[in-house]
C-alpha cells in the first residue's frame, strides 16, 4: 500500500494505491492537483527500449553483465528495459542473443523487468554508423529468423534503403517484431516507403540519420511528418532542446529512451561499448575521436530534463512509460490501473526518487539524487 498524488489514466488521485500479488488491485478515487500538496508523486515505472549497459557492465557481455544492467536501471526508475545489442559479427550476435534467452528463463531479483532484446543492427548503413562498430551489413529473413530463435527480438534497427529490407520489415511486422529505422544514410522517400511496409518507428531521432533541409527532408523529414512513434535521447547533448520542442509538436507519441552504456551511473572513466572502448566525462561518453557513443542517461533524469522544457510531469510521464509500453503493445505496463503491473517510482516534489517498486516490490539502493 502506497499514499500520496498517484498518477492514473484517468489525471492525478490522491490516496492509497494498493497491490496484491505485483499486480495493482485498487486506486483512490478523489482528483488532485499535485501541485496543491507536498505529497510523493507516484507514477509508473520507466519503460527503456534501448539499453546498452550500466552499472559498469555492457548488454554485450552478456551472463551477470545482464544482471548488472537491470539491477543498475531498476535503482533510477527503469522498472522494464529491452537489451539492446551492438552491431557486431554473427557468431557474437548469437552468443549474446543466447545468453539474454537464459537470463529470460531465470531473471535477476529486484531488478527491471528485461522484456527481450533490441536488436541495433547490424543491419545498417555503414556510411551511417556513429558509434557502431564497422560490421554492418544487409539483412536476411532466414537469419533474423535464426536469431530469433535464441531470444525474443521485441524491436530492430535497421537502414530501409539497404538491400532487401522492405521485405524484411514486412516479414518482422506480420510477427509482431518493431521496426525502427536508424543509422542510415536513406532519403525521406526512403523513410516513407519502409512505414509504408511496416515499419513503426527511429531509433535516437536525429541522430545517425539524414538531417532536414527544405529541399532534401532526409530520414528525420520522413518521421516529422509521419511518425506516429519515435525514440529520442533527452540527455540534451544528443539533441538541441529546439529539435526536441519540434519533435514533440510533430509526432504524437515521440518517447524517451537512455541509450545508456556501462558508463551510467558509474563515475568518469574508461567503459566498453560492444568491442569498443569508450570514455565518460563532461556528462557524456564518446569514442576516441569524439564522437558520442551512447549516453550516461538514467530514466529519471530524462523525466526532469523533460519537464524543464516545459512538459507537465504527466505529459513527461507518458513518454518515458505509456507510449513505451502502448509501442510494443503492452497494456498491461507502463499505467497505474487495476490489474497492471505495480511497477512504479515514487518522487518528491522536486522530482527526486524516494522509492521503486517493480512487481509490487521495493528496490534496494535507490539514490536521492541521481549522479546521471
Amino acid at each position: 500500500m502506497l499514499k500520496g498524488n498517484i498518477l492514473t489514466p484517468d489525471g492525478w488521485r490522491h490516496g492509497e494505491l494498493q497491490c496484491r500479488d505485483g499486480r495493482i488491485t485498487a486506486l483512490p478515487d478523489t482528483p488532485v492537483d499535485p501541485a496543491d500538496n507536498d505529497a510523493p508523486r507516484i507514477l509508473p515505472g520507466f519503460i527503456d527500449l534501448h539499453v546498452h549497459g550500466g552499472g559498469g557492465a555492457d548488454v554485450m557481455e552478456g551472463g551477470e553483465a545482464l544482471a548488472t544492467v537491470a539491477r543498475t536501471h531498476a535503482r533510477f526508475g527503469t522498472t522494464s528495459l529491452l537489451a539492446t545489442t551492438m552491431t557486431a559479427p554473427d557468431a557474437e550476435i548469437r552468443r549474446v542473443l543466447g545468453e539474454i534467452g537464459a537470463y529470460l528463463e531465470a531473471p535477476g531479483a529486484l531488478a527491471s523487468r528485461v522484456l527481450g532484446g533490441h536488436l541495433e543492427g547490424p543491419y545498417i548503413n555503414p556510411g551511417k554508423l556513429g558509434a557502431q562498430p564497422s560490421h554492418a551489413r544487409s539483412g536476411v529473413i532466414e537469419e533474423v529468423e535464426a536469431l530469433s530463435r535464441l531470444a525474443p527480438i521485441r524491436l530492430l534497427t535497421l537502414a530501409p534503403e539497404l538491400a532487401g529490407h522492405h521485405a524484411l520489415i514486412r516479414w518482422l511486422s506480420e510477427r509482431g517484431v518493431r521496426v525502427q529505422l536508424g543509422h542510415t544514410l536513406g532519403s525521406y522517400e526512403d523513410g516513407v516507403a519502409a512505414l509504408d511496409h511496416g515499419a513503426c518507428g527511429f531509433t535516437h531521432l536525429f541522430n545517425a540519420m539524414t538531417g532536414l533541409h527544405h529541399r532534401k527532408p532526409g530520414m528525420v523529414g520522413a518521421a516529422l511528418a509521419h511518425a506516429e512513434y519515435a525514440e529520442l535521447i533527452p540527455d540534451l547533448l544528443h539533441v538541441h532542446p529546439g529539435a526536441i520542442r519540434t519533435a514533440l509538436r510533430c509526432i504524437p507519441r515521440l518517447y524517451a529512451v537512455t541509450d545508456s552504456t556501462a558508463a551510467a551511473g558509474m563515475p568518469d572513466g574508461e567503459y566498453r561499448l560492444g568491442e569498443q572502448a569508450v570514455t565518460k566525462c563532461l556528462g557524456g561518453v564518446r569514442l576516441a575521436d569524439g564522437t558520442l557513443a551512447g549516453s550516461t542517461l538514467t530514466m529519471d533524469q530524462a523525466l526532469r530534463n523533460l519537464v524543464s522544457l516545459g512538459l507537465t510531469l504527466a505529459e513527461a510521464s507518458d513518454r518515458l512509460s505509456r507510449f513505451p509500453a502502448d509501442f510494443l503493445g503492452r497494456q498491461d505496463l507502463g499505467r497505474l490501473a487495476p490489474g497492471a503491473h505495480a511497477d512504479l517510482v515514487v518522487l518528491d516534489p522536486h522530482l527526486n526518487l524516494r522509492a521503486v517498486h517493480v512487481a509490487g516490490r521495493r528496490i534496494e539502493g535507490v539514490p536521492h539524487v541521481t549522479d546521471a
